[in-house]
């Protein structure tokens, strides 16, 4: 390698918002450029983007983050990327053939009761660790093809969001995604690390319109040179909490991590075989061969913003902290925030948001106090689950929680998360750990970053939070948690 290649791009491509980040040989932080998403709400439970803002927005950032730099001063790019989000587009003229589908849509809802009213959960969940949910991409692509006009005659590839970047990256030349997007399908069999002919069938979805599935830590070609200045090289790819688990040193089995941005997102690192949850989680890829258990919480940050945009109770998300200092202790208030439903381990679809046990002197603090809870006591959820699993599987016991994303800077949610689920929150020095995998990925591509050992050196502790709560009083408040989540389940599903 050139000594002049001693930087990494990473792309950032969120729910809300489009990163990029400039690291150095080192992977420190040198440059960052973000520009907001555009929400699309067209119907009730329905969530869109639009691709072509998505890739205009990623290309503003890179430009942003590398001016003043030649191209050939970097080494790789490495991208990672909301999971689940899908769309198709035209082969031959690049166009989007549609807005794309957010992972938090729900209009496959009913396609998703009667595939398990038909008996083929246990299927899907043996193949792809899933369990068959909106959530996926499956039914979303299914929906895409049945639905939009026009597609008769054309050449149309579908991809996550990871593929639309590689594509427009490269001209078309590439069109493939890496092994933890394509774990998120519910197209991809774990077992055989390979799009499966079975639910291809089930879900009407010809191979042809699939990208290749490469190794995260693979290449992935190159970014064409009139884009950024150089024929910069894509060697690292992973959807978003698998490049946490990257950037959060979770190469061990039985470490975890959780992050919290729009969702709340918990994994544990099973090595090398295929997991099997009895606790309504899921399996899912990570790189170099490893297997995780994963909890999904669809709304972790995003109650945040909607107490902020909706009920206009927040000047700025900073405010939360301050404001869940002041409240007074509510007894029996709890939000519960399934405006898209709830995930992990309930899946129900139809579950919809409720504040519980309001009193005449419940104010704008408590309600802010009770939404950060909400976050704590869904982790909770989780990690009771994963728990059981991590026994069951004969791995270590759940002792520290590592934490990234942006509501971690809150140090009162952080003390809160380690009372309310009872273990050590460990807060690394850099949160944003989703970008900084994706860079540790491209790094190891280019030979910056000699193994994962080199990686783990580099993690370093900004805090850690002990539980300073009596595990009685933390049982409590949990039990009414629980009771809370009771009252907004739908009438169809199993409570």
């Amino acid at each position: 390698m050139a000594r002049d290649k001693t930087y990494l791009l990473a792309i950032d491509q969120g729910t809300t918002s489009t990163r990029a980040m400039l690291f150095d040989a080192q992977a420190r932080p040198v440059a960052s450029h973000s520009v907001p998403l555009r929400q699309i709400f067209p119907a009730n439970g329905w969530v869109e983007h639009d691709a072509g803002e998505i890739w205009q927005a990623a290309l503003e950032c890179c430009r942003a983050v590398l001016h003043g730099l030649r191209g050939g001063q970097v080494a790789a790019i490495g991208i990672t990327n909301q999971r689940e989000t899908s769309l198709i587009w035209d082969r031959k003229t690049g166009a989007p053939l549609h807005n794309a589908i957010v992972w938090q849509d729900r209009r496959t809802a009913a396609r998703c009761a009667q595939l398990r009213k038909a008996g083929k959960a246990t299927m899907i969940a043996r193949k792809t660790g899933l369990l068959p949910d909106p959530y996926f991409a499956a039914t979303k692509l299914e929906w895409l093809l049945k639905h939009v006009k026009g597609l008769k005659g054309r050449d149309i590839a579908f991809g996550t969001i990871d593929s639309w970047l590689i594509w427009n990256l490269t001209r078309g030349a590439v069109h493939a995604t890496d092994v933890t997007n394509a774990s998120r399908t519910m197209l991809w069999n774990l077992k055989t690390r390979d799009w499966d002919d079975e639910l291809l069938k089930l879900f009407k979805v010809p191979r042809s319109v699939l990208p290749e599935v490469r190794e995260s830590r693979g290449d992935f070609g190159a970014a064409d040179p009139a884009l950024l200045g150089a024929a910069i090289p894509i060697l690292g790819v992973a959807g978003d909490q698998q490049a946490a688990c990257v950037g959060q040193a979770c190469f061990t089995p039985g470490d975890v991590k959780s992050t919290y941005g729009t969702g709340c997102f918990a994994l544990v690192n099973t090595g090398h075989a295929v997991p099997r949850s009895k606790n309504r989680l899921l399996a899912t890829a990570l790189s170099r061969r490893q297997y995780a258990i994963e909890g999904s919480i669809f709304i972790a940050g995003a109650v945040v913003q909607w107490l902020r945009d909706e009920l206009k109770i927040l000047h700025g998300a900073a405010d939360s902290e301050a404001l869940a200092k002041q409240a007074r202790e509510a007894p029996g208030l709890y939000l519960v925030p399934a405006f898209t439903g709830l995930g992990a381990p309930y899946w129900d679809a139809d579950a919809r948001g409720a504040i519980i046990g309001m009193t005449r002197d419940t104010g704008r603090a408590e309600i802010v106090r009770a939404a950060l809870d909400a976050v704590c006591y869904q982790t909770r959820d989780l990690l009771e689950a994963m728990r059981r699993d991590v026994a069951a599987a004969g791995l270590k016991r759940l002792t520290r929680l590592k934490v990234d994303g942006g509501m971690v800077a809150n140090d009162w949610f952080c003390q809160r998360l380690a009372d309310l689920t009872g273990l050590a929150v460990d807060r690394p020095r850099v949160i944003e750990t989703t970008a900084l995998g994706a860079a540790y990925l491209a790094g190891l591509g280019a030979g910056l970053f000699r193994n994962e050992k080199d990686i783990a050196a580099r993690w370093a502790l900004d805090r850690r939070f002990r539980p300073a709560m009596k595990p009685a009083a933390r049982d409590r408040l949990y039990a009414g948690w629980q009771r809370a989540v009771r009252r907004v389940r739908s009438e169809s599903s199993d409570k």
